[in-house]
Formats: structure tokens, C-alpha cells, sequence
């Protein structure tokens, strides 16, 4: 039986986390409950924590703006392509620098280290983005962020962790290299592909800088950058006339704007369920060995 000490430091404990889930939990429902209420409830009341009329006239607007929907098209282009490409080449380059037969590994992981130490910046990225050819292309915003050298180490710690045995009996039974991490190494490396798929994901789809930098058509910006425009300009596309079409309809922008928010957040958080039960054992990647 618990003393009265142990109740309440349990007591206190629970009041202190319930306060702290409140204080982060209270701006998400906030911009929910906005984004659904009624425009002439907000008009009149300003602030709304618990709408009387609920409404879908902000997302009706904002999903038929053409400017917004191609950003969460291109969005999701990143989201899923970029996520799928990042994954091929961080496993197969993070499992090539984990066989020790591998000619010049030690020179591979020296060069793959330095990566995470220096960082070349913003101008010869840039420079070298344009000498490929991709600025104003989608695949701007992923080819140069394919990989990192700290997500290829932290797989290569994973793949260190497989026994060679495995590799060994696959080969036996007359796997060539490429069976043995298609058919072997592969189906052992879900939790980690959940868990970097979803660090992938999140950037991809949150994508914002490096489409400044790199995009200059707003017809091909990411839904990030659209976004911003609407935080800053009170609009729901990039030009003036989205927002007197808003003001027509009577639609105030903060409701606008936080559909939008809504809109852009909601997509990843879906994701997180379905890599749940693999992603507690993939976040611990290369720290623990057999």
C-alpha cells in the first residue's frame, strides 16, 4: 500500500503533466474549433472556444482555391516519392558501409562523417542546384536532400546489429548479394524503415525553405509556402484577389487561415497510427547491439 508521500508526489505529478498536456493540447483545439466555426459567429464573438454553429465554409473555400490545392498536391508528391526514394538510398548505402568485405568502407564512413560536421551552405547548394538544371523543378526539393550522413549511420548501426549467419545461410541457399537484402535484410529492417520514413516524411511534406530558395513560380510551390502567404498576407492564394473574393463572401481570414493550418497538419498526423508499432522499436536504431 502507497504511503501518503508516494499519493502525493503521484498526486502532484498528474496535476503538473495534466497542466503541461493542457497548456500544448489548448493551441491545437483552438485552431481546430476556429476553423469550423460559423463566419458570423466569429464575426460577432472574436474569439471562440466552443462554436454554437459549426461550419465548413472555410475549408469549401480554401480546398476550391487552385493555388492551394496544387500545393498539397505537390506536397504530397514530395511526401510520398521523396519519402520512398530517401528510404532506398539511405538502407542500400547505409547496408553496402555495413559489410565489412566492402572495399573502401572506412574511407565511405570518413567521408560520410565529415558531412555531418561541416555543412558546405547556402550558396554553393544553391549553385549547384542550378548547374543540375533543377531550379523551378519539384526535384529540387528532394535530390539534394536525398539522405544525411547522421541517418545513414544511425541505419548502419541497425544493419550492424543483424547477425552475418543470416547473410551467410541466404547465401547458401543461393541469394546473390542483391537477394540477400531484398529477401533477408529487407523484411528485419521495418521498424527502421517506419521510423525514418516517418522522419522523411514530416521534412518532405513540411518543406519550406529550400522551396524559397529554389522555386520561383508560385504555381509550383509546396503547401508550406502557400501557407506562410496566407499567415502573412491574409490571403488563401498568392495574389490580391483571393482576398476580395474573401471579403465578398464574408469569410474572415483568421477562419481561413486556420483550415488551412487544419488542412496542412492533419495529413502527417494520420500517417503516425499506422507506423505506430513499428516506430517505438525503429526509434532506437544503432543504439543497442546484440
Amino acid at each position: 500500500m502507497k504511503s501518503w508521500n508516494d499519493r502525493k508526489f503521484t498526486i502532484i505529478n498528474a496535476g503538473v503533466l495534466g497542466l503541461i498536456s493542457l497548456v500544448t493540447l489548448f493551441p491545437l483545439y483552438y485552431v481546430f474549433v476556429v476553423s469550423f466555426t460559423h463566419p458570423d459567429e466569429y464575426l460577432a464573438k472574436g474569439f471562440v472556444l466552443l462554436p454554437q454553429h459549426w461550419s465548413l465554409i472555410s475549408y469549401r473555400y480554401i480546398l476550391a482555391t487552385d493555388t492551394f490545392v496544387k500545393a498539397i498536391g505537390i506536397s504530397g508528391f514530395l511526401a510520398i516519392v521523396g519519402t520512398l526514394l530517401s528510404l532506398v538510398v539511405t538502407s542500400s548505402f547505409s547496408y553496402t558501409l555495413s559489410r565489412r568485405r566492402f572495399m573502401g568502407r572506412k574511407w565511405l564512413l570518413l567521408l560520410v562523417l565529415l558531412t555531418t560536421l561541416f555543412q558546405p551552405g547556402i550558396i554553393p547548394n544553391y549553385l549547384l542546384v542550378r548547374e543540375l538544371g533543377m531550379i523551378n523543378s519539384v526535384w529540387s526539393l528532394i535530390v539534394p536532400v536525398l539522405s544525411s550522413g547522421w541517418y545513414v549511420l544511425l541505419m548502419k548501426g541497425f544493419y550492424d546489429s543483424i547477425p552475418s549467419e543470416l547473410e551467410e545461410a541466404a547465401a547458401i541457399d543461393g541469394c546473390n548479394d542483391m537477394g540477400v537484402w531484398l529477401r533477408v535484410i529487407l523484411p528485419l529492417s521495418l521498424p527502421a524503415m517506419a521510423a525514418f520514413g516517418l522522419f522523411f516524411a514530416v521534412a518532405y511534406w513540411n518543406t519550406f525553405f529550400n522551396a524559397i530558395l529554389y522555386i520561383n513560380d508560385h504555381q509550383r510551390w509546396p503547401m508550406q509556402v502557400i501557407l506562410q502567404n496566407m499567415l502573412i498576407e491574409s490571403t488563401t492564394s498568392t495574389g490580391a484577389g483571393a482576398a476580395e473574393v474573401s471579403a465578398e463572401m464574408q469569410i474572415p481570414s483568421e477562419t481561413i487561415k486556420m483550415a488551412a493550418v487544419v488542412v496542412a497538419t492533419v495529413p502527417i498526423i494520420l500517417v503516425y497510427p499506422f507506423l505506430q508499432k513499428h516506430f517505438a522499436k525503429g526509434a532506437m536504431v544503432g543504439s543497442v547491439k546484440e
